[in-house]
């Protein structure tokens, strides 16, 4: 077995738990609705229904960023197999690769901020880009030791 980590998870960079996002909506909730009815009190009711209005499109928002906040990758390699474990919102989807016939591919695109990196694991025709939750410069990194790692698994 390699000397190396044999399981990489990469993940999304979440700022914040879900039990953050539910204070944070329910301090903009109680917050909104200070406003709207010391407004409403004054004659301007119309502020109301716009801060409710305000609030389902936050809670919109809000439900789009916890589907895909949970998602990640999970690469394994052992003396058999390559597996990558992809969760993307509700889907989950596995590949299995052979470690002595697969490779990996680093392709990069664009200079200065608009650089790219993208790295990909290819066998037998088949293609998947891993690595998608990392920042530019820690791809190539990924695809070091995933290439340090395939190269001790074929040696052994």
């Amino acid at each position: 077995m390699p000397a190396l980590p044999t399981c990489w998870t990469v993940k999304r960079n979440c700022s914040a738990s879900p039990a953050q996002l539910a204070a944070v909506f329910a301090s903009m909730v109680g917050l909104s609705f200070v406003f709207g009815i010391a407004f409403a009190t004054q004659g301007l009711w119309l502020i109301l229904p716009f801060a409710g209005l305000e609030l389902v499109a936050v809670a919109i928002a809000f439900v789009v960023y916890g589907r895909r906040a949970a998602d990640y990758e999970r690469i394994s390699l052992s003396e058999q197999d390559l597996a990558i474990e992809r969760v993307d919102g509700a889907r989950l989807t596995n590949w299995h690769f052979a470690p002595a016939w697969t490779r990996i591919e680093v392709e990069e695109s664009g200079a200065g901020w608009m650089h790219r990196v993208r790295v990909y694991v290819c066998s037998r025709g088949e293609r998947v880009e891993v690595g998608r939750h990392l920042a530019m410069p820690r791809r190539k990194a990924l695809a070091d030791e995933m290439h340090t790692a395939l190269r001790l698994v074929a040696a052994a």
